[in-house]
Order: C-alpha cells, then structure tokens, then sequence
C-alpha cells in the first residue's frame, strides 16, 4: 500500500492547531503531517501522536519530503521569512493553502510560482468548528486539489468559494471582523442592562447567553434574520420600543454599513 504524501502545517497557533485538532479528530486527513512552529507551547498538546512530526524550523524538513500541500497558517508579519523555505518543497503536485490574513494570490505566486495556491479568509469560530472561510483558488489549481482544500478547511466549519478574489476585502471585513462586531454588541449590552439598573455580573450573563443563543437559534432555524427578529417583536412591546430607537433613520444600518465600508478599503490597503 503506498503512503499518502504528508502535509506541511506552517504555524500551529488557534488557527493552524484547530485545523490539526481537526484532521485528527475527525480522521479528515489520513497523511502525516509535520507540524512547524517555533513556539514549543503551540504543539505539547499533539506531541504524542504518532502520525504528526514537529519542527521548529523549515529549514530543519527533508528536503526529499514531497507533501500534498503546505498549509500556511502564520500571521503576516513573518511570512515573508518562511516562504522562500517553504518553495523548496514545490513539486507538480502540490497546493499551497494561505490563511495569511491580506497576502494576495499575486504575493504568493511572485514568491511561490506558477504553484496551485488557494487564498482563504476563515474567522475565530473556526477554532471551535464553527467558522465560516471564504476561498478562492488561482488558476493552475485542479479539481482534485480544491477537494483536497476543502477536505483540510472542514473541521474549521462551512466554506464558500469566491469567483473572484477582490470578493476577499468586503469578505474579511463581513466575516473575518465580523465575530469583534458581535462581541463588542456583547460589551454594550451589559453596559446599557448595568446603566437599566441591573447588577454587573447579571448584565454580564444575560448578555452573552442572548447573544450567543440568538446566533445558535439563527443558525438551527430555516428562518431569516428578519422574521426571527419579527418573532420577538410584539407590537406595543418593550422590544419594539427598542427597535424603534435602533432603526429611526436607518442609524443602525448605516453605522454598520460605514464600519463595514471602512474595514474594506483597509483590506485593500493591506493588501497592497
């Protein structure tokens, strides 16, 4: 039986270690991977595990290993110091796999190639299997490899691909910033159930238990944002009180569509 070729995982942090939680767990990946990562902290909790190897360098892999696809999961401040390493283990059949936050399919191929890369935008509920990715795949990328890409992107959550990469700006300012949004409705929550006259640590709890339970409920239900927010809105009622505040002029929507415009551009700067 011949050995599948191995994986490379470049970072091991909350994103790259819950991809490596994944594999393992849900048996996605039957390949060997090599974990690198330079912080020891990052992978004591996989160090036992027969089928994963760990390096704290590039530079320190065989360079006679032939992976299937070398998964970028480092931040962007220091790709640039990893991805001349990593192009030695190019070969016809390998994908290379970015969650490098802002780096553009033309940043990877100036350094990588004429490579298959796929450029992936994921957010923070992915460190719990609840993520959503956008991705988008260059041109020299084939079908068994997008398989591949989605095979190793499940355990963070759902995937949707992009016919475009420009998609990836208003995407990342959506989605990738979209958990601090919620978050920070969160923090204000508490704050307005404190300045109501509720206790702190009451305000606290019923802010997130709404906050969360109502994106589960979103989630589980085939309704939409819209009629779910219906549901709870009584006519006359203290909800709708609140709501009228929130939508006189538009206030709410226009506030988020100008955070969400900001967030784009400074995407695209970034990116450039």
């Amino acid at each position: 039986m011949i050995k599948p070729e191995p994986l490379i995982l470049i970072g091991c942090g909350k994103m790259g270690g819950a991809m490596l939680r994944g594999w393992l767990s849900k048996n996605s990946s039957k390949n060997d991977v090599i974990v690198v990562d330079p912080q020891i902290d990052s992978y004591r909790r996989f160090k036992d595990l027969e089928t994963v190897t760990f390096k704290t360098d590039v530079a320190q892999i065989d360079l006679k290993v032939k992976p299937s696809a070398i998964v970028l999961a480092i931040k962007p401040q220091v790709i640039d110091m990893v991805i001349e390493d990593a192009r030695q283990f190019v070969n016809s059949n390998c994908l290379f796999l970015s969650i490098v936050a802002g780096k553009t399919i033309g940043y990877l191929e100036k350094h990588l190639g004429q490579e298959a890369i796929i450029r992936t935008m994921p957010n923070t509920p992915a460190a719990i299997g609840r993520g959503i990715t956008v991705a988008y795949a260059n041109k020299y990328t084939n079908i068994d490899q997008i398989n591949l890409c989605t095979n190793l992107l499940n355990p963070l959550g759902k995937i949707t691909w992009a016919n475009d990469e420009a998609v990836l700006d208003p995407a990342t300012a959506l989605s990738g910033g979209g958990p601090a949004y919620v978050f920070l409705l969160a923090e204000c929550l508490e704050k307005a159930g404190i300045a109501a006259g509720l206790p702190k640590d009451l305000a606290a709890e019923l802010a997130i238990e709404t906050v969360s339970g109502a994106g589960e409920l979103l989630n589980q239900t085939q309704d939409s944002p819209l009629q779910l927010r219906l549901n709870v809105t009584s006519p006359g009622g203290t909800t709708a009180e609140a709501i009228k505040v929130l939508t006189k002029d538009n206030a709410l929507e226009r506030l988020l569509t100008k955070a969400i415009s900001a967030a784009t551009q400074r995407s695209r700067e970034l990116a450039n």
